[in-house]
């Protein structure tokens, strides 16, 4: 991979707030409402997504120790 083709990870102002609201039917803890609201961003979601399919293509990942 070359560096040209890195996706530039979002970036968020300082004290940035999430708004996030916990389900009401049955437990969900802070975290878990937090990572859900947050996951609604589409810039979120790209960056998760190209770091998931980087990682799965690294050759570690696939070469037997």
């Amino acid at each position: 991979m070359k560096f040209k083709d890195l996706l530039i990870s979002p970036v968020f102002p300082a004290g940035h707030r999430w708004n996030f609201a916990k389900r009401k039917k049955g437990y969900e803890s802070d975290i878990t409402a937090l990572v859900r609201t947050m996951l609604e961003d589409e810039r979120i979601v790209a960056d998760q997504r190209f770091a998931w399919e980087r990682w799965r293509a690294e050759d570690r990942v696939t070469k037997k120790v």
